[in-house]
């Protein structure tokens, strides 16, 4: 396989481009990508059988049931960032090791629904966060360890590509393998 080929399942829908400040329809955008992924996601899972599921979706990649307990992982570190950075001055969030954290026993092995069912809830509480918030609050700091500072606007900008990405994953293996 290429190193362009790897890039292309690594990536399906490209690399993040950061984007400081979101305007009033792209904030939208990305609201709506963040509230439709929980179904869309569950849509994607459904029928899947577990050989299906531990197929990972690009050779050294993590399987399809790894990426859905890592999403959820991730999401709930962003709500809780989102809430430190409208309740705190700027502060300085922790980094944590995805990779280690796909390869802790639950995230190889639980059932995907507790994740699907995990992430609807999730996307809930953080939606009515996400649609309280003007302009002011959008444009809030946190600290990152490695990427720096970062607003609420470019947060929201990340996740919402986060959704899809992962999601490309998924619904990219599918339809390679032919799994309906």
């Amino acid at each position: 396989m290429t190193d362009q080929e790897l890039e292309k399942l690594r990536y399906p829908i490209g690399r993040f481009s950061s984007a400081k400040q979101l305007s009033p329809e792209e904030r939208e955008e990305k609201r709506s990508s963040i509230r439709l992924f929980p179904a869309r996601l569950r849509s994607a899972a459904e029928g899947l059988n577990d050989e299906q599921l531990d197929t990972p979706y690009r050779p050294g990649g993590w399987s399809i049931r790894q990426v859905i307990h890592h999403v959820v992982d991730s999401h709930m570190n962003s709500y809780v960032r989102f809430r430190w950075t409208l309740t705190e001055d700027e502060p300085v969030i922790k980094a944590y090791d995805e990779k280690a954290w796909a390869l802790l026993p639950d995230a190889k092995t639980a059932p995907v629904s507790i994740s699907l069912d995990l992430l609807h809830h999730l996307h809930i509480r953080w939606m009515l966060l996400l649609d309280s918030m003007g302009e002011k609050e959008y444009q809030k700091r946190l600290e990152h360890p490695v990427s720096g500072y970062l607003t609420l606007d470019e947060m929201l900008a990340l996740y919402a590509w986060h959704c899809d990405h992962h999601l490309a994953h998924v619904t990219e293996l599918k339809a390679k393998e032919g799994w309906g």
